[in-house]
Formats: C-alpha cells, sequence, structure tokens
C-alpha cells in the first residue's frame, strides 16, 4: 500500500493548493456567513472547479468522468480543508457522483452525471435521523403506491439540502427501524410535491438542512441500487465520504498548526519570541507529531479504496477517528497558543475550531469510528 503520492496526485494537490488559496481563502467563507448568502457557497467557484474536471474523479471514463479515484480527489478536499473553502465537494463530487456511479441504472447515469460532472446540478445525501451518526437507524418509510413508492419521514443534518436539485434519500422499505436490511435509496427530485426544506447554518457556517418528506410520490424508476441493498450499495459510499472528510479535516488541521507556528516565531514576550519557550515547544511538537500520523492514516484508506482493499474499511474508520482528535487538538491549542486575540472573531484561527466541531459529527464521530474499527477488528 503506498503511502506516497503519484505524479499525477502530487499535481493534483499543488493545483489545488494555489487553486483555493487564490481563488477560495478564508476570508470568503467569511463573507458568505457576514452576507448570509442564500445559497451558502459561490456558484462560480463551483464552475470552476467543474472546469477543472474534479467533479468527475469518481466518475468512471464510460460515464463521463476521468475516474481519478479517491485518492486523487482526497488532494482536492485537503487543499479545499486548508482554506475552508466552502463547496458541494462533499455532497455532490464524492456522494452524488458515486452512488450514481455505482449503483445508478444505465438510465439514471445518463441523466444525471453529464449535468453532475458540468457542475450544473447538486445532490444531497438524506440519510441521518438522529442526534448522531447512525446510518441503520432509518424511520423514514417507502410504501407501495400506485407502481412507484411514497415516501414519509423527516431528515436531519443534510449537507448542502436546502440548494440540492436532487436529494438520495435513504428509506426503509421492510424491517423495523434499526435493522440493517431493508433500506432502500431513492433519487427525489428536490422540488417534488410534499418535500419540504429548512435551512440550519451550522456553527461552521456551513450548509445543511432539515427535509421532511409528506406523501412524497415517486416511481419504481426512482430506486438507485436496487430494493432493500443499503448495506452493498450505500456503506462503500460512506466510506469513501469518511476517508475524503477525513482528508479535509488534514488540511484544516496542517493549516491551523502552520499558523500557529507562524504566531509562536512572531509574537514576543520579555524581548524573546514566544516560540522559544519550552512549554510551548513541547506542545507544537506533538502537534505535527499528530498532523503526520494522521496524514499516513488518511493516505492508507484513500490507497485501500482504490485498491479495494479487504480491510478498507477498518482504515477508514481509523482515518477518520484519528483527523476528528488531530482537528479538534489543532483547533483548540491554535486559539489557546494566540492568547486573547484567538478568541477574537476577527482573527480567523477561530474558524479552524468551529470547523473542528462540525466536522467531527459528520459521518460519525471518532468513539463511533473507534467502536466501528473494533467490530471489523473482530473484538
Amino acid at each position: 500500500m503506498p503511502l506516497v503520492l503519484s505524479s499525477e496526485a502530487q499535481m493534483v494537490r499543488d493545483t489545488a493548493l494555489a487553486f483555493f488559496q487564490e481563488r477560495s481563502p478564508v476570508t470568503a467563507l467569511r463573507k458568505l456567513r457576514d452576507d448570509n448568502d442564500p445559497v451558502g457557497f459561490s456558484r462560480s467557484l463551483w464552475a470552476m472547479i467543474a472546469e477543472l474536471g474534479w467533479t468527475g474523479f469518481l466518475v468512471s471514463e464510460d460515464h463521463g468522468g476521468t475516474g481519478f479515484g479517491v485518492t486523487g480527489l482526497a488532494q482536492v478536499m485537503e487543499a479545499a480543508g486548508r482554506t475552508l473553502s466552502a463547496t458541494p465537494l462533499l455532497s455532490t463530487a464524492l456522494l452524488g457522483a458515486s452512488l450514481l456511479d455505482t449503483a445508478g441504472s444505465p438510465d439514471q447515469q445518463d441523466e444525471h452525471l453529464p449535468p453532475l460532472i458540468a457542475g450544473d446540478r447538486i445532490f444531497a445525501l438524506a440519510l441521518e435521523e438522529a442526534a448522531h451518526h447512525a446510518p441503520t437507524r432509518i424511520a423514514t418509510t417507502a410504501t407501495p403506491s400506485g407502481g412507484g413508492y411514497r415516501l414519509n419521514g423527516t431528515k436531519t443534518f443534510v449537507l448542502d439540502g436546502h440548494v440540492a436539485d436532487v436529494l438520495i434519500v435513504v428509506a426503509r422499505t421492510s424491517g423495523g427501524r434499526d435493522h440493517r436490511d431493508g433500506i432502500t435509496l431513492f433519487l427525489v427530485p428536490a422540488d417534488a410535491a410534499g418535500v419540504t426544506r429548512t435551512r440550519t447554518t451550522m456553527l461552521d457556517s456551513r450548509n445543511a438542512a432539515r427535509v421532511s418528506f409528506d406523501n412524497v410520490q415517486v416511481g419504481a424508476d426512482a430506486v438507485l441500487g436496487g430494493l432493500d441493498r443499503r448495506s452493498d450499495v450505500l456503506e462503500p459510499v460512506l466510506d469513501r465520504a469518511r476517508a475524503c472528510l477525513a482528508a479535509e479535516m488534514l488540511g484544516s488541521a496542517s493549516e491551523a498548526f502552520e499558523r500557529t507556528v507562524q504566531y509562536l516565531k512572531d509574537r514576543k514576550q520579555f524581548g524573546v519570541a514566544i516560540g522559544s519557550f519550552q512549554a510551548l515547544k513541547h506542545r507544537a511538537a506533538q502537534i505535527f507529531c499528530e498532523v503526520e500520523i494522521t496524514r499516513s492514516a488518511v493516505m492508507a484508506a484513500c490507497s485501500a479504496l482504490d485498491e479495494r482493499a479487504n480491510d478498507a474499511a477498518a482504515l477508514c474508520s481509523l482515518a477518520k477517528a484519528k483527523a476528528s482528535d488531530t482537528l479538534y487538538l489543532c483547533g483548540n491549542e491554535g486559539v489557546q497558543m494566540h492568547g486573547g486575540i484567538g478568541m477574537t472573531d476577527e482573527h480567523e484561527i477561530g474558524f479552524f475550531m468551529k470547523r473542528a466541531r462540525v466536522a467531527q459529527a459528520t459521518f460519525g464521530a471518532a468513539p463511533f469510528h473507534r467502536d466501528r474499527y473494533a467490530a471489523l477488528m473482530g473484538y
């Protein structure tokens, strides 16, 4: 399993770092927040991302993508994490593209993948219903009706749900609320009758929504990946999301650490840089080690997914748990070592701490993934 980037992946990484630093610095997120932007991300920026081909990294060449793989998209996500860039990369280029490419019918792929890759159609996965990540705890129902299905239920924390054009809804077609089987995915137009979307602005100023389904009628052709096949269809895609989100968190942690080290070099007390104080050196050294360990975990997870290794799921949980802990540490230590100015909204270091809180909970916090890792390893 390679823990170094190929020349192609390194090129993507360099391009993405330069792109986000120039086109979407942290000040762009601040402006979206302060303007209470109704979309929550820049559509012009998203169009440029599509032109660069990043939206098609997880789509095979047969369907109009490049098939570059998870490792390639992870480089883009890490670069976006460094500037806290708000984009639909996770909701659309990863979740939407992966589900359609791996589970969509030819008609579904022909209808949705070209506009997705072009940046013209936004997707959102309507999965969560509990306060914490619980992908098998599904109470939303899909009952047969008129040759199709009728959906009823409520979803929370739907990433980009308020601006999505298409919702990928996880609903129960058989079994009880907590059964692992009996769960089916449906493609639902976001403007369908009976769909109600309420925007939820998160602590990190990112997009999410509460989405309700009241007798929403869909046809049989809305089923994505077959009936009662949640484990076969959804779980591998969630692992992709966990690995790439861990890559984004790695980028945020790296940036927060580097900004903090620079501040320790610049800030002076008693005529010397505070970075010369032994206690702060020790804390910075610990953060450096945690960031580098996280980098190895993320690269291992992404490589395992691309190679379809047997231990890919466990490595994805390991990477997400480690990235959650590391970004939490970097955000907290960054604010603390900046001192009083770190607590102000005018300084950007606090944005990284806020992002840590939301990213930790997305697709499973560290305790969820430690438990999952232990189960996958037979404990």
